[in-house]
């Protein structure tokens, strides 16, 4: 079953997160994760029973509506990116209802697994809600969940098929195209703004990602989608890193397409996306962020993300603990985010967004419209039309 959930609903969770400067903490099970930061631990496991240090967050009273484990994905806190904006639907949670949680910061796939089943048969505290964050989480959770039955769980960016496991998908492809459309008409214009510049006659763009997986393939898909769809004859160069924490080697892969002439890189690789900055700030060219607005999580590299491709995982947190608190775990369901419910946006950056031409913008917001309306179909894979 797949349902979207109501805009309304979205609307009040984006805004409430603020998608403003996060921790960036790393380590391992929280010393207290829902200290005065929301920071995460040392990594150390006293007793290795609950996934939590001695300073656990909950205590099982009845005075706090939810006590929330979340195992972090690949990379840890300190991403500026797919980690933190989880984190940052946790911490909204906490503001809003008083609930308490702890993290989990693995450091391996292999962990994944280990980390779920602590927190799930921890008793001491009792955890409402274990919140998985990331595809790569899934096989441990489609093992572990039918032996937690009372457990409940929440996956991002993938499905797992049990009644106590609510998954949310993202439309990241459908947020991906309306970057691929801005970066095409960008590359076509004699555009300049804060640090870079483009150069209409070499009409070339680069697509950097993480691990080559159907999450971040489905933002390749898009963004090539879009280019496609505003210019005849614009090209996309493709490389992945393999590492979601690997900045020198993004920064590699970008060096590499901007020096062939590439105007703008959007990249899907979590912290390795620092180095595609920082290539873009060596070469007086542009770059796209995403998961946050990371013009403002990377404030030293504003003057040159001229947007992101905010993708609402702190939504999709947050709103998974407030269906908890209701009594509405919605398990068993695939709940898919995409344009129409402000689960993925086209974010300008905060300072030299306001710089793109009116005509682009309207370009971009027209191209989203359409998305909406059905008369734009984007593909999921790339070289898919």
């Amino acid at each position: 079953m797949t349902s979207d959930i109501e805009r309304r609903r979205f609307l009040k969770a984006a805004s409430a997160a603020g998608l403003v400067g996060l921790a960036g903490c790393s380590g391992g099970p929280s010393d207290g994760g829902s200290g005065d930061d929301g920071s995460s631990g040392d990594g150390s496991d006293d007793d290795g029973s609950d996934g939590s240090d001695d300073g656990s967050s909950g205590d099982g009273s009845g005075d706090v509506p939810a006590t929330v484990g979340i195992v972090y994905s690949d990379g840890g806190l300190g991403d500026n990116s797919f980690n933190d904006a989880a984190q940052q639907g946790l911490i909204q949670a906490e503001e809003d209802f008083g609930i308490e949680y702890d993290e989990s910061q693995p450091e391996g796939t292999g962990e994944f697994g280990d980390f779920q089943q602590r927190y799930a048969s921890s008793t001491d505290p009792d955890y409402d809600l274990v919140s998985c964050i990331g595809f790569n989480q899934t096989d441990a959770l489609a093992e572990n969940a039918p032996q937690f039955p009372d457990q409940d769980f929440m996956l991002v960016d993938s499905v797992v098929e049990e009644d106590n496991v609510a998954s949310y998908v993202f439309r990241e492809h459908e947020g991906s195209f309306l970057m691929g459309v801005l970066a095409a008409h960008l590359t076509e214009t004699d555009f300049s703004a804060g640090a870079g510049s483009t150069d209409p006659d070499s009409t070339n763009l680069g697509f950097v990602g993480g691990v080559d997986s159907p999450v971040i393939r489905r933002f390749q898909a898009g963004f090539e989608a879009g280019v496609d769809y505003a210019a005849d004859d614009v090209d996309v160069t493709t490389s992945y890193v393999g590492s979601y924490a690997d900045p020198s080697g993004g920064q590699e892969a970008a060096l590499s397409m901007y020096q062939s002439g590439a105007d703008i890189v959007y990249h899907a690789s979590g912290a390795t996306g620092v180095g595609v900055f920082q290539a873009a700030q060596e070469e007086g060219r542009f770059a796209f962020g995403v998961d946050l607005d990371q013009s403002i999580t990377e404030p030293e590299f504003s003057d040159v993300i001229l947007a992101s491709m905010v993708k609402r995982v702190d939504t999709a947190v947050y709103e998974s603990v407030s269906n908890v608190i209701d009594d509405d775990h919605q398990g068993g369901e695939s709940i898919a985010l995409g344009l129409e419910s402000n689960g993925v946006e086209c974010v300008y950056g905060d300072e030299i967004g306001g710089e793109v031409p009116d005509d682009i913008v309207t370009a971009v917001s027209d191209a989203r419209d359409a998305i909406i309306a059905g008369d734009i179909d984007v593909p999921t894979e790339p070289g898919d039309t």
